[in-house]
């Protein structure tokens, strides 16, 4: 047998291939996950879990570099994401269809559980989710059959003025959903690592929905259907992040402080209502100069 080369075995232990990361990074999180929940009082798999994690972690770091060579060189060479990186209305088309089919599901078992609840704090969120559904449907119909000219550009600030007014009947039902939050103290309870991942995902959702709010703008040009996208796609970011702090406060709350939950909630659940309320009144106002400006073409030719 030949000797061991502890050198070349470390270099490979720190720098494991970029197809072993992704299988043990999800080991590391499953095995995190259900050490702080379904095994908490078995320590040995408490201190693997930490011992995997902390590897996994460091292994990942320890990539970096060419993880992100690996993804720069995919965006060259994959033509979907060379598209979507440059087209703005392919990326707005499939992030429509993919946030209409989570929309309209969660819609669906909103429904659900308010029949067999008899809850209206679920119909209300049926409602709410049902109402976005709406409106990318509409707006994923359009940017299909978008074409060029003014008629084309007429039939977009029609649309653009109708998600305005879908707007303002969905802060009506925001606004119910707030008032019902405060005036009852109802938040759902979740487990805290479900609370965290939460978290996780709404700040994703908020931070990709300013980004695209601010890069978009500039790429897209005079489309009122990818501006209307990127207004609702901002909302519905706002108003996860009212679900989150209830769902926050309800996890790590201890319950006494009645009087500074209400304060919280109400405060910015009045805040995100009259953000989509002022959205919404100017999309119409802005829709409206725009078809009057058409009109006034028209009786000119």
């Amino acid at each position: 047998m030949g000797k061991i080369n502890w050198k070349r075995m470390g270099v490979h232990l720190l720098f494991p291939p970029l197809w072993l990361l992704i299988p043990l990074t999800i080991a590391a999180a499953v095995l995190l996950i259900g050490g702080a929940t379904v095994w908490a009082e078995k320590a040995v798999l408490v201190y693997t879990s930490y011992g995997l994690s902390a590897y996994a972690l460091s292994a990942v770091c320890f990539r970096i570099p060419r993880i992100i060579r690996f993804i720069k060189r995919v965006k060259r060479e994959n033509a979907y994401l060379v598209r979507w990186s440059r087209d703005v209305r392919y990326r707005t088309r499939l992030s429509l269809f993919g946030s209409l089919a989570f929309s309209a599901a969660y819609a669906i078992f909103q429904l659900g559980l308010a029949l067999y609840h008899h809850s209206v704090w679920f119909f209300s969120f049926f409602v709410y989710y049902m109402l976005l559904s709406v409106m990318r449907y509409s707006l994923l119909r359009h940017i299909r059959s978008a074409g060029a000219g003014t008629p084309a550009l007429k039939q977009e600030y029609i649309r653009y003025r109708r998600c305005a007014y879908l707007l303002l009947l969905m802060n009506v039902t925001l606004g119910g959903i707030v008032l019902y939050i405060t005036r009852f103290h109802y938040g759902i309870s979740h487990h805290a690592i479900t609370t965290i991942a939460m978290a996780a995902y709404t700040f994703y959702a908020l931070t990709t929905a300013i980004v695209s709010f601010v890069r978009d703008r500039k790429r897209e040009g005079n489309s009122p259907t990818l501006a209307a996208a990127r207004v609702i796609r901002l909302a519905s970011a706002a108003v996860s992040m009212l679900t989150l702090e209830t769902a926050m406060l309800s996890a790590f709350g201890d319950g006494t402080d009645t009087v500074l939950w209400q304060w919280m909630t109400a405060s910015y659940g009045t805040a995100v209502c009259g953000f989509v309320a002022l959205a919404a009144v100017c999309m119409i106002v802005h829709a409206g100069r725009q078809l009057k400006k058409f009109r006034e073409m028209n009786d000119h030719e």
